[in-house]
């Protein structure tokens, strides 16, 4: 099968870039996800198997539960050493950005990433790119990030001097952003890749316990109390809605992460076409969006029109800076001038 992703000027181009440099910096968006690890992780495997000094930088913490994932003790976080990031950007032969496609998407880091005198090489798979880079490799059709990471490896010949410290990333990445391949994951080569990561002996059922069996005793009570208590089902929109408030999360000692995949759950409900998640910021005024869809409903267009955010087809995010009740207008907005496609 031919999975190969870059033309002729693209694959001498990036061959071109990371020849000629020693530094390499790799980093992704904010509230980094299974997807930006993973195909951070993977990518600077890559760069080190060809004896680059590759360092990999996200913009805050990530998820417990992605923790045991190889060399993330290798992992710099920009808001604990923002000076050590700032030094860093500032010397780099070279930076990557994977898994994000506008420089906004790095918040606190954005001034930092943009302002580094580093040629950039753009890696992703969300729609209408803008990073400003030299090289721009965008897939939207792409399940995630680590498929495009995989392919360019497998491009360029570096698969075969790969083990499983490559990937396990790549899986953990294809893995959490297709929802354990339950969504956007039709495609043939998907499954060829998975077919040649086994050949590296990856464990992939440990990989999904790890991700999804590794959760705390308060995470769970959390999920049975919104599931129960929060969830707003509105049959004759085939849609469910919940919040989660600050004071929630400091009942049911919530950590990063905890809200991970809640918004997939009422996708069990028969005829579910929507489902929408609205989780209170833990410090500042602002309510974190995200929303999952079926089949051809566009939740990233609803996202782009009513939650500043955006994505893919079928998963989606924004934000509200606003209070929760304003937040749940927003919402019942949303779903009004989208009733005669949910009603469907």
């Amino acid at each position: 099968m031919d999975i190969n992703i870059l033309n002729e000027a693209q694959f001498s181009q990036l061959e071109q870039l990371i020849a000629s440099a020693d530094t390499i910096i790799i980093t992704c968006h904010k509230s980094p996800d299974g997807d930006a690890i993973g195909s951070c992780l993977a990518w600077a495997e890559y760069l080190r198997m060809r004896e680059k000094e590759a360092i990999v930088i996200v913009p805050d913490q990530y998820p417990d539960f992605l923790q045991w994932l190889p060399n993330t003790e290798k992992i710099v976080r920009y808001d604990k050493h923002p000076e050590k990031c700032a030094m860093l950007f500032k010397i780099a032969d070279l930076v990557f950005c994977l898994d994000f496609n506008t420089t906004s998407r790095v918040q606190d880091m954005e001034a930092t990433l943009v302002s580094s005198p580093a040629p950039k090489v753009l890696i992703d798979h969300h729609l209408d790119p803008d990073v400003p880079a030299v090289l721009t490799i965008s897939q939207p059709e792409a399940c995630s990030t680590c498929e495009l990471v995989f392919r360019i490896v497998w491009q360029l010949g570096g698969f075969d001097r790969l083990d499983k410290r490559f990937a396990v990333p790549v899986y953990c990445g294809m893995m959490t952003d297709t929802g354990g391949f339950l969504y956007n994951s039709t495609r043939p080569e998907i499954y060829f890749i998975i077919g040649e990561l086994l050949t590296k002996h990856i464990d992939k059922d440990r990989i999904y316990r790890n991700v999804y069996h590794n959760y705390s005793e308060d995470r769970i009570r959390l999920m049975g109390y919104v599931m129960y208590e929060k969830l707003v089902y509105l049959p004759e929109f085939h849609t469910t809605f919940y919040t989660i408030t600050r004071e929630e999360q400091k009942r049911f000692h919530f950590i990063k992460g905890d809200a991970e995949g809640l918004v997939n759950i009422p996708q069990q409900i028969r005829g579910l076409k929507l489902s929408i998640s609205l989780r209170e910021d833990s410090e500042k005024p602002r309510i974190w969006v995200s929303l999952r869809s079926v089949d051809q409903f566009p939740c990233n267009k609803m996202a782009a029109e009513f939650f500043n955010g955006g994505g893919h087809l079928n998963a989606s995010g924004g934000h509200l800076d606003m209070t929760i009740d304003e937040a749940v207008q927003v919402v019942r907005e949303a779903i009004i001038a989208y009733a005669e496609q949910l009603k469907r």
